[in-house]
């Protein structure tokens, strides 16, 4: 444990004498301690602490409303009692399950100071004891090996995992985990998310693992791909994949190259040989299977005929008074016509009008349509604009849980497909690869797939960028909206967005239209002003739209107008503290209650309650608010829309305050006021593309805060981040004169 303390941090040792409330999920315990004449409470997660044990935390002060004074436990180091008094009352306490305070006197009676070898070595001895058979001996020597195990774990494992991601590690691999760490600790980045190979690089090193060098290449190559994979690429030129290992490892590139190539021969590697990148098997599966299931979907359908089709355009058209553009026409008899079609355009342009006719003919036809998005706002959006159910893909595909780990699992498949007839896919942009395969191993051949996106805006958060490569491949059909309808053009956020688009500056001169720039060149006033935009000037203006319908839409989380920042005086501002509103301190952030929170990872094991129906599932952007705390559990309650999750205190590293979001998060989301600070920020982040998927997330007002030359930046600035993939070629591969 570390000598030096940072400010506010306290260090305390004593003996625990009472464990008041402990979680056998999450490790979370509330315990107290003797130090020297004082007893004091330590909350946090401290998998298996029991009565007896010596522990010596460290952690801050809080002054919990109901229960006083506590420490706040960010790591700690524990050792077994020692001396027969000392280990009669840790046995009693049922720390070890089969061994209760009859069975401890005649444990420690027998072997005195020696109870601890005889149980972690000799189990089977116990049953010398009257009382304890053969069988109980062994159950005990087991209960008291995991307990062993779980000890052992933490003590490698202390100063480089938190007690967080050991608990996570124990719950997978039980009493053998700290033997299977010592014999390959670069299991832990392979097998656990979140945990990464540096972590895994200093444990090794930190218990002198003997593995070879060549094992610690292959494992930097393997992550270096799957970090790629985290930042959106399905593979890397080779050139790229060895500079990047090379730096995270000081390894020579022949070396690295070398043992590249092993894992090419043993099949973990896949390298192109007409291209030469190099992929990770599974993405390599991945990517072969979306371009095989779209082949085989689009080949498969039946033809219907445009004149079918135009009979009941024209029939809406007279209902409605509606009359559709010529280009709304062609991407309907386009999606009529074929097994896979993508329609694209920005917004105004009619995209929500054509979805709406597609359904009423296939309807007319007799065919039964699933409408889905890859988000569960984006879903909602859907639904509000069609007036017909949409549901996230995940629940399209119905999302299960199975196994010990609750892995999640998706009962919709080849073998028991979709039954709808057509599929439309809103907000295609953000559908990665993985997610792409799940949806269409699940679409029955004959079955119609329709993409329907903005494929100017940013590319997905995932691995892999589908829409743009379906379009690219030219493989399938493909209708680009391009007219603004007069209604939509009434708005300057429409035709701003349009302008942007084009690499033309937006009108930012308006004081009555529904776009504004407010001019601020210095970052620290530029978050000033959002602040009180966000907490006095909007709610005063637009009421309870000015309070609730809000987002700041930020191109960088760093910098005073960054979003780390801004939630911090957003948080203040609009949530400030007050008597009888509980705060925590978790992982370097405070939380309070009232907190506008974000889940920033898929947690397929989370349970939600919405009424009477239950479920499974958080998601990567999901956005709710932090209800209350749970002071027995150290978790929280937060409501996301309607559902409400409990959380556990180990699964709060995956939520951030959500005052200010990045724009990737905004994507698929729509709010009736953007608030967009333009402050300088990384090169990379200051791209057109950027400003204009930022834009498009506002439904009703935009409002722009910051430097002109930022904003002239952006609009000339038509660079987008490479993602490296093989998808479109795959495609055209199958289909050569698509």
């Amino acid at each position: 444990m570390r000598e030096e303390l940072k400010e506010n941090e306290q260090k305390l040792s004593g003996a625990v004498t009472q464990v008041v409330y402990k979680s056998e999920d999450t490790g979370y315990s509330v315990v107290r301690i003797q130090s020297g004449k004082e007893e004091y409470t330590l909350v946090g997660i401290m998998p298996d602490i029991a009565e007896g044990e010596t522990l010596t935390a460290i952690g801050e002060w809080m002054k919990h409303a109901e229960y006083g004074k506590q420490l706040r436990v960010k790591e700690y180091e524990r050792q077994l009692p020692a001396g027969a008094e000392a280990m009669l009352r840790y046995l009693a306490s049922g720390a070890v399950p089969g061994i209760g305070p009859k069975t401890a006197v005649k444990i420690i009676d027998r072997f005195g100071e020696k109870a601890f070898e005889i149980l972690d070595k000799h189990p089977l001895w116990l049953a010398e004891i009257p009382g304890i058979s053969a069988k109980k001996a062994r159950e005990i020597g087991e209960s008291f090996g995991k307990r062993s195990g779980m000890r052992s774990l933490l003590m490698m494992c202390g100063d480089i995992l938190s007690p967080a991601m050991a608990m996570r590690v124990y719950k997978r691999w039980g009493s053998a985990s700290a033997r299977l760490v010592e014999e390959n600790p670069y299991r832990l980045a392979s097998e656990f998310e979140g945990i990464g190979f540096a972590r895994a690089d200093k444990l090794a090193t930190a218990i002198g693992f003997a593995g070879n060098a060549a094992y610690r290449v292959q494992c930097a190559i393997c992550h270096v791909l799957d970090s790629a994979s985290a930042n959106g690429h399905c593979c890397l030129p080779p050139d790229m994949l060895a500079d990047e290992v090379c730096r995270l490892i000081s390894a020579d590139a022949e070396t690295v190259n070398a043992q590249r190539d092993e894992l090419i021969k043993c099949g973990e590697l896949v390298c192109e040989g007409h291209t030469g990148l190099i992929f990770r098997r599974n993405m390599w599966n991945a990517e072969r299977d979306v371009a095989q299931r779209l082949a085989e979907i689009d080949g498969s359908c039946a033809r219907i005929g445009i004149e079918d089709a135009d009979g009941i355009i024209a029939m809406i058209e007279a209902e409605s008074g509606i009359k559709f553009a010529p280009l709304q026409k062609r991407a309907i008899f386009s999606a009529v016509e074929s097994g896979v079609s993508v329609i694209t355009g920005g917004p105004g342009t009619g995209k929500t009008t054509v979805i709406l006719a597609l359904i009423r003919i296939f309807e007319e036809m007799g065919q039964e349509c699933a409408l889905a998005a890859p988000t569960g706002r984006a879903a909602k959006r859907m639904s509000e604009a069609t007036r017909h159910e949409a549901k996230t893909i995940h629940r399209l595909l119905e999302m299960d849980f199975q196994g010990e780990e609750a892995e999640p699992q998706f009962l919709r498949d080849e073998k028991t497909p979709i039954e709808a007839r057509v599929i439309i896919i809103d907000e295609a942009s953000m559908l990665d690869i993985y997610l792409c395969r799940a949806l269409l191993r699940a679409v029955r051949n004959g079955c119609r797939v329709i993409f329907i996106g903005d494929n100017d805006q940013l590319p997905p958060v995932g691995a892999g960028n589908v829409l743009a490569s379906i379009i690219e491949s030219d493989a399938f059909s493909t209708v680009r909206l391009t007219e603004i309808f007069r209604q939509a053009e009434k708005s300057l956020i429409v035709r701003n967005a349009h302008a942007v688009n084009r690499g033309e500056m937006p009108v930012t001169d308006s004081t009555t239209e529904d776009f504004f720039f407010l001019v601020r060149d210095n970052a620290q006033t530029c978050a000033e002003t959002v602040a009180d935009l966000c907490a006095r000037r909007l709610p005063k203006s637009y009421g309870d739209m000015g309070k609730r319908g809000v987002q700041v839409i930020c191109p960088s989380r760093r910098g005073a107008a960054g979003t780390e920042n801004l939630n911090i005086i957003l948080r203040d501002r609009l949530n400030p503290a007050a008597p009888g509103k509980a705060e925590k301190e978790i992982g370097g952030r405070l939380f309070r209650e009232g907190d506008k929170v974000m889940q920033t990872r898929n947690n397929y094991e989370l349970e939600w309650k919405l009424g009477t129906r239950e479920g499974r599932g958080v998601f990567n952007g999901d956005i709710g608010t932090l209800l209350k705390f749970d002071p027995s559990t150290g978790g929280a309650q937060i409501r996301f829309d309607d559902r409400v999750v409990q959380y556990p205190i180990a699964d709060f590293e995956d939520i951030e305050h959500a005052y200010a979001i990045t724009v990737h998060k905004s994507q698929g989301s729509e709010y009736p006021i953007a608030v967009i600070p333009l402050s300088a920020c990384a090169p990379m982040l200051q791209t057109r593309n950027m400003l204009y998927t930022a834009i498009t997330r506002a439904r009703t007002y935009v409002i722009l805060v910051g430097s002109k030359q930022i904003l002239e930046n952006m609009v000339n600035n038509d660079s987008r981040a490479v993602r490296y993939s093989g998808l479109a070629r795959r495609i055209c591969e199958l289909i050569p004169n698509g």
